[in-house]
């Protein structure tokens, strides 16, 4: 997983950045030191292989890029909310008056989307480097496809939303490389390529939609032009919150799609009441060889402690596809997809983060 409960600490210091106020910036960088180090620890401790930062320094797993690109400026546009939430507008508002709805800004682009701040980008991994070092694990970092952020920060700028996504490939080029280079695997967190049906492209059919998903796949692959396909996660999800999810595109309509993108590593929803049964479709599809699945075998909205025979249930399925090698047990989404806020309680995180290395012992163990 990419996002996980951040300090208190931290998540003040993110969201007075965020708001644009003034900024203690040693302050920032002590938290995040002794924060990263901290959730490296906790994820080794749980049994994970392959940890991530926590994502701790962002405030949202797309919006933080503003800080790092030019072109943005602040503006009054609502947030844009799934159409399956507005189908059932009293949970959609019980959500915003508990506290548990995105608090972010959403700036909007009015001018060329350059990379123009490197240096929040060469602190994180000279931090995650020193916490990976010192615990004794592998790591990897995530960064959103260019689509996601066209998805979260409207365009005024561009002619088209083709020329707004190119723009916004090119620029997260730098960030993609600069990932590799300090000797992570990168992940791109793409839920335009799912989520994006019932947000971005709520007022189309579901043929457009994949239209559109095949164009924001050539943005992906536009920005990975110059890398290892097989250094590169693709992570796709429908979205990391509870609520019906009727309107969820099936996976068996954008598979295809999906499927023909750089990444040689698929991260997907696959353990949550909406798509636990898709594995089935996953059994059905033409995966290239050279594929490695890495579905969801948790579920990050609900703060039930998954059993490890049930984990280990989910994995063997995959592994009954492609084989036990080319399975990554993993969760369904990040815990923490917004700065301070967490649907499950932070102790049960980690709790649940041992059920799945549990699980995957079993798998292991039987396979």
């Amino acid at each position: 997983m990419g996002s996980l409960p951040r300090p208190q600490a931290v998540v003040d210091l993110v969201y007075a950045e965020d708001r644009g106020e003034p900024l203690d910036e040693a302050a920032l960088e002590r938290a995040l030191e002794e924060g990263v180090h901290q959730i490296v620890r906790l994820q080794r401790d749980a049994g994970v292989d392959v940890v991530s930062d926590g994502e701790l320094s962002k405030i949202g797993y797309a919006t933080y890029v503003r800080h790092r690109l030019s072109g943005f400026e602040h503006g009054e546009v609502p947030r844009a909310t799934p159409a399956d939430l507005d189908a059932y507008p009293t949970w959609r508002d019980r959500q915003v008056a508990q506290g548990t709805a995105p608090r972010y800004q959403r700036p909007i682009c009015r001018g060329p989307v350059a990379y123009v701040n490197r240096a929040p980008l060469d602190r994180d991994l000279a931090t995650f480097r020193r916490a990976v070092d010192e615990a004794g694990v592998e790591g990897f970092v995530g960064a959103p496809s260019p689509g996601v952020v066209a998805l979260f920060l409207p365009n005024e700028h561009y002619a088209t939303t083709d020329d707004y996504l190119e723009a916004l490939a090119d620029a997260l080029k730098t960030e993609y490389e600069t990932i590799l280079a300090a000797g992570f695997d990168l992940q791109i967190d793409a839920p335009d390529l799912a989520m994006g049906r019932h947000i971005m492209y709520k007022d189309r059919s579901d043929e457009e939609f994949v239209e559109a998903a095949e164009r924001h796949v050539a943005a992906i692959d536009r920005a990975l032009r110059d890398v290892p396909g097989d250094r590169v996660r693709l992570h796709v999800c429908w979205g990391n919150y509870e609520g019906p999810h009727h309107l969820d595109v099936p996976v068996e309509k954008i598979l295809p799609v999906v499927l023909k993108a750089k990444p040689r590593t698929i991260s997907f929803e696959a353990s949550n009441p909406r798509h636990a049964h898709e594995w089935k479709a996953w059994r059905e599809a033409p995966i290239p060889d050279d594929t490695v699945l890495m579905p969801g075998v948790l579920d990050t909205t609900t703060n039930y402690i998954e059993h490890p025979e049930l984990v280990a249930e989910r994995i063997e399925r995959f592994a009954s596809i492609v084989g036990p090698e080319r399975v990554l047990a993993s969760t369904d989404c990040g815990f923490g997809t917004w700065s301070g806020i967490s649907i499950v309680d932070p102790p049960i995180v980690w709790a649940k983060l041992r059920a799945l290395a549990d699980g995957a012992a079993l798998a292991s163990e039987r396979l």
